[in-house]
């Protein structure tokens, strides 16, 4: 030890144990500061390729119909395949709160539905006028998620020279479906921020109303 370590300082090196468990044990003389700071770069990548699970909701109401409890399932499986956890909520308003089963029944559909691809996080829990259920992904959809997040992040970005060379020119006309996909809006985040139509019907006029007040005037 006592040769290695003053060869270690002949040469401005440390003397790193890497396999201590090794007979005899093993060690390197290395730049330690140097070999943490490539560890901890290591790590970075590593958690920086590493699928985040975010929490999507999805909001329902107890007269919601089939074919809407439909659409809204696919759209669940959506998020589950890509590693996202999904929370149910189902809101109750005025004499609805009577009826909780209907909505428990809801969410008991939804989950037989996607069942394949998840289990359930948390049972229907009522929290004050909301009925939540809480989705995650199985394992091993969570796993091929990551998997597909890591190898889209591994692609290589395409260079200045590249993206200029398939750019439109600036004095070249747009085709209409160009035009419309930078207009696109995507419907996932129309279906978080959704407005209920009922909440505008105790706002509604009367198209009668009206015609009496222009006839008096």
């Amino acid at each position: 030890m006592r040769e290695a370590i003053g060869l270690a300082e002949e040469r401005g090196l440390d003397l790193v144990e890497v396999a201590p468990n090794a007979v005899p044990p093993v060690c390197r003389l290395l730049d330690y500061g140097k070999f943490r700071y490539e560890q901890s770069k290591k790590e970075r990548e590593a958690r920086k390729n590493q699928k985040q699970a975010e929490l999507k909701q999805i909001r329902l109401m107890p007269k919601t119909d089939d074919h809407d409890l439909e659409v809204k399932a696919n759209q669940a499986r959506r998020f589950l395949l890509g590693g996202d956890k999904v929370k149910f909520n189902v809101r109750f308003r005025g004499r609805e709160m009577a009826h909780p089963d209907i909505g428990r029944k809801m969410l008991e559909q939804i989950a037989e539905q996607l069942r394949d691809i998840s289990v359930v996080e948390q049972k229907p829990l009522m929290e004050g006028r909301v009925l939540s259920l809480l989705l995650a992904p199985t394992a091993k959809v969570l796993k091929a998620a990551q998997q597909a997040q890591k190898a889209h992040s591994q692609q290589p970005k395409p260079t200045k020279s590249a993206a200029a060379s398939v750019a439109t020119p600036s004095d070249a006309p747009l085709d209409e479906d160009e035009e419309l996909d930078d207009e696109e809006l995507d419907d996932e985040e129309l279906d978080d921020d959704e407005l209920d139509d009922d909440e505008f019907d105790d706002d509604e006029f009367d198209d009668d109303e009206l015609d009496d007040e222009n006839e008096k005037k």
